[in-house]
Parts: structure tokens; C-alpha cells; sequence
């Protein structure tokens, strides 16, 4: 029986509209009762979030039914964050996509093309530079040139004439080709059926724009899955202000999505699909080959080498699926990409070209080749290390952003669209809104004085010192968010991805088979009983 004038659970609604004793709904109660108790409300835990609620009414209610909206899904909502993102970051470039009339005496007169407008270096001045634009003629793509078969000459700046080939790893010099033959289609299209259109160069822009903006929406959906509870934090990969400049200055958000794929697999206990993932991205950027050195050291020390054995061999499998029938065919073409890679020298962004502008001579490359490969193999020595021997077996992520990480900053070459490698690794790794956020306005304002690299010295707006003291803070701020994440590593108590919500501690909600697993190599681990984690695992929430 009910109280007078009340109601029973799902009962009718009460006599009268009185106020309801404690604990009695004064409506029915919803048939769907179920809460998300595990996700992490970042209005109850991000001190910026939270302010930021205000202009919605403030943080949810403590004991608001999280995780039942029909229609305004987290998964969603980042989406429109994205896309938002995306359009800002494809206006950003739409400066380079004006066309004017021809300038070979042709204007005006029947059949005149128009020609793109980069009068004045519009593309450095409206900082709207993308290598899109630039390599659809300098990859010979709106020649029709098919990738690693085709080739053509250019001067090596000695007066030596050397047979050049697609740049870029096999398949993004084929997405590449891919866009530009959807360019030619469009094209033939506006000629014979009057489709609106504009010059190839702006199509071919275009079509790759849609196909990466994808690409990044991919990104987001598999980061937001492996964050699991704390999937609200991948709002600063949404709106991150590098996604905002470099969407699309490059084809990087393809290898993005594919390491965002294998950690998702990888999550969910499917190695050989994380495999597949990681090959395929290694097709397009050598990058997300580092998850396997990741992999294999967490694996080691979990015991579970037969998971990492599949993970790789399914990686190698899919990577030489890709690339054979290029290598077998054009082996010249095919090896471009590393010739190039080996002969270039350093970077603008890199702490090299710093040491060269202090100490006034330029690198040998050789020297700087091999200087290159030491620190790299003492970078990932140290990841090794740290994934061995700290206390409690680090996180996926935080391993993978400290390799990926490690690697930029010893690399010859940091091309300003390889920040965007970092932004889901790091989100996963250390989700800290205003460290992030710091960092990623910084590396992300760095493209206004490189820009002014390139300006004739009459428009030049920033003396190349700024560009200098750039790429030195940007630096530093990837070394303090390593340097965060090691201590985390550490002290795991500090770890906000292992705490839950309702108390305790996570060991890797994105570890996949490692989550919970106890240790069988260690510090601790010598003859003893493994140490146990820092908590026992729970389901994945719904």
C-alpha cells in the first residue's frame, strides 16, 4: 500500500499535486531505470568544465540518470564538436582555394582556364598553406601520373638533374591518386552535364578535405570508446586547436585513424584486429608501428606473448598486402620514400635547425642520420625501461604517447601536421584540460612565424627568432607533459584514467587482455608473487 496521497513505484501520479513524503516519486517512475554508474562526469571533475557549465545551468545533478538520453549521446555530441572543428579548419584554407583569370593573355577569351590565386604568397600571409594543394602538381597527380610508376626530373639545388617518384608511403600516395582521379571524374562531370565545379587543383582540395575529415571522425569515435568512463574527455581531441590549423595541411589523419582503431581493438580483446589496424597505418605513416614496440613490452611483462605474437604477426601480414604489389612492380617508386627520408637534413622544427641557427653551420646529413638513430634507440630503451621496471605496469596509452612523444622530438623531421599524432594518444594518456590545452594552443600558434619563414623579407611580420623560440616552448611543453605522464607511471594513485568514479582504482580500462592481468617479469616479480594490481577489473560499462 501507498502513503496517503502518494504513489507506488510506477504507480499512478498522486492525488491532488501535494508535496510527497521522502523517498516518494511524485511522478511514475520511468520502465527504464538503468544508469551508466562507471562514467565520469567532467563537470564534477574538470575544474574548466565545470565553469564552463554555467552557461548551461551548471554540472549535472548528482544524481541525474546518466547514460539514458535517446538522441544527445556523448558519441554525438563530440562529433558535432568535430565537425564543427573541421569546417572552422577547412575555412581556414579556403583562402588558398580562390582562382583568378589566367595570366598567360588568355583571359577573357573563349576556352581561358582560370588558374589558382597565390598572388602576393597568399598562402603564407592568410596562413592558409596546405601540402594538399602544393603536391597535386608537384606529385605530377594532375598530369595523371600513377604513383611509383611514373616518374620525372628535378634539380637537387646542385645542378644535377635526379629522377624523382611519389614521396609518400604507398598508400597515401594511392589515396592520393584515388582524390585526384574523383577530381578528374568531377571535371568530366561539369564538361559534359553542366555540374558546378571549379579548377582541379580546388576539387582535388576538396575531395581529399571530405575523405580526411572522415578519417578524423573515425579518430574521434574509436578515442571515445577506448577513453570507455572517461569518453567525455575526448572533447579536447574535438576541438583541439592543432585539428583546427592542420586537418588538412596533410594527409595525416589517416594513420590517426588507424592507430585510434588498433587501440580500440586492442581494448576490446582482439589483437589480430589491433594487427590489421597497425599495418594499414604503417602503410600510410611509418608512426603507428611504434604501438607494437609498446605492445610487445606490456605483453612481456603481463605474460601474454601469444596476444602480441598475433598483434604482430597480422600487423607485418597486412602492412606487405599493402605495399608487394607496388615493391614487386616498382621497386624504384616504392623506395622513394625512404631515399628521401634519408637524404633530406633537418627540419625548421626541429631542435637541430636550432643548433644550427646558434651555432651558425649546417648539418652533415650523414652525421645527422646516425645522431638521429642513437637517440632514437635511446628513446626507445627508455620506454622499454620504464615499461619494465616502474611499479605498476603502465597504461597502453601512456607507453604509446611516451614513444610517440620521444620520437618527434628526436626526429630529423617534425612537419607541424605531426603534432596531430599526439592528440588522441595524449588525451587517452593524461586527460589534464589545461596542460593539454596549453599545449596544444602553443604547437598550434607555432604555424603563424613558420609561415613568416617563407615571406619575401618586405612582408616578413616576425623576425625568424620568434619561429626559433617556437619550436624551443613547443618543446618544452612536450617534455613537461612526458615528464607528467612518467610521474603518473610511477605514482598510479595520481592517474585520474584508473580512478573510479565510485571509489577505487582501474588497472587499464583500455589494456585490453592486460587489464588486470598480474605481472610475470618486474621489479617485484623475481621468484615471488607477482604484486597485485591496483584494482580488480570491472565490466566495461554498457
Amino acid at each position: 500500500m501507498s502513503e496517503p496521497g502518494g504513489s507506488e513505484p510506477g504507480g499512478s501520479e498522486p492525488v491532488g499535486g501535494e508535496a510527497q513524503p521522502d523517498g516518494v516519486s511524485p511522478l511514475p517512475l520511468s520502465a527504464d531505470r538503468r544508469t551508466d554508474e562507471h562514467r565520469i562526469a567532467p563537470s564534477h571533475t574538470d575544474h574548466l568544465v565545470w565553469e564552463a557549465s554555467s552557461v548551461v545551468g551548471g554540472p549535472v545533478g548528482a544524481h541525474a540518470a546518466v547514460g539514458r538520453s535517446r538522441y544527445l549521446t556523448p558519441i554525438r555530441v563530440l562529433f558535432g564538436l568535430a565537425l564543427l572543428t573541421l569546417a572552422l579548419s577547412w575555412f581556414g584554407k579556403a583562402g588558398c582555394l580562390q582562382q583568378a583569370e589566367p595570366d598567360d593573355g588568355t583571359a577573357g577569351q573563349p576556352g581561358a582556364v582560370a588558374r589558382l590565386d597565390w598572388d602576393d604568397q597568399r598562402q603564407f600571409t592568410d596562413l592558409c598553406y596546405s601540402d594538399v594543394i602544393s603536391l597535386y602538381g608537384a606529385e605530377r597527380l594532375d598530369m595523371g601520373a600513377l604513383p611509383y610508376r611514373d616518374y620525372w626530373y628535378q634539380d637537387d639545388g646542385n645542378g644535377q638533374q635526379i629522377k624523382r617518384y611519389m614521396e609518400y608511403p604507398v598508400l597515401t600516395g594511392m589515396y592520393m591518386y584515388g582524390a585526384a582521379r574523383v577530381a578528374g571524374w568531377w571535371s568530366w562531370a561539369h564538361d559534359n552535364w553542366g555540374v558546378p565545379a571549379a579548377i582541379d587543383v580546388v576539387l582535388f582540395f576538396n575531395v581529399v578535405a571530405l575523405g580526411l575529415a572522415l578519417f578524423w571522425l573515425v579518430t574521434i569515435w574509436a578515442t571515445a570508446l577506448t577513453a570507455g568512463a572517461r569518453m567525455w574527455s575526448v572533447w579536447l581531441a574535438a576541438l583541439s586547436p592543432l585539428v583546427l590549423v592542420h586537418a588538412f595541411t596533410n594527409f595525416d589523419a589517416i594513420a590517426t585513424a588507424m592507430v585510434a582503431l588498433a587501440m580500440l581493438a586492442w581494448s576490446r580483446r582482439m589483437p589480430w584486429l589491433a594487427g590489421i589496424f597497425i599495418g594499414v597505418g604503417t602503410a600510410a605513416k611509418l608512426y603507428p608501428a611504434l604501438l607494437l614496440i609498446v605492445l610487445a613490452v606490456l605483453c612481456l611483462r603481463a605474460g601474454k606473448l601469444r596476444e602480441f605474437a598475433a598483434t604482430a604477426a597480422t600487423a607485418v601480414a597486412t602492412w606487405l598486402a599493402v605495399n608487394l604489389p607496388i615493391l614487386v612492380l616498382y621497386p624504384n617508386g616504392w623506395r622513394e620514400f625512404f631515399r628521401l627520408n634519408a637524404d633530406r637534413n633537418a627540419d625548421p622544427d626541429t631542435w637541430y635547425r636550432v643548433i644550427t641557427d646558434l651555432g651558425g653551420s649546417a648539418w652533415n646529413v650523414s652525421l645527422l642520420n646516425g645522431l638521429t638513430m642513437v637517440l632514437l634507440v635511446l628513446v626507445v630503451g627508455a620506454v622499454v625501461a620504464i615499461g619494465l621496471v616502474a611499479p605498476q605496469r603502465p597504461r597502453v596509452a601512456q607507453l604509446a604517447f611516451l614513444l610517440v612523444a620521444g620520437f618527434l622530438l628526436v626526429n630529423k623531421v617534425w612537419s607541424p601536421q605531426y603534432s596531430l599524432w599526439l592528440v588522441p594518444l595524449a588525451v587517452l594518456a593524461l586527460p589534464h584540460t589545461r596542460i593539454l590545452l596549453s599545449w596544444m594552443v602553443i604547437d598550434a600558434l607555432l604555424w603563424i612565424p613558420r609561415m613568416g619563414l617563407f615571406l619575401d623579407p618586405s612582408r616578413r611580420w616576425l623576425p625568424d627568432e620568434w619561429f626559433t623560440f617556437a619550436v624551443v616552448l613547443r618543446g618544452l611543453m612536450v617534455l613537461a607533459l612526458c615528464a607528467l605522464v612518467i610521474w603518473q607511471v610511477w605514482h598510479p594513485a595520481d592517474d585520474l584514467v584508473r580512478r573510479r568514479r565510485l571509489g577505487g582504482h582501474y588497472d587499464d580500462p583500455a589494456g585490453g587482455v592486460l587489464d588486470g592481468a598480474p605481472d610475470k617479469l618486474g621489479p617485484k616479480v623475481m621468484g615471488r608473487q607477482s604484486p597485485q594490481p591496483l584494482g580488480e577489473r570491472e565490466p566495461e560499462p554498457a
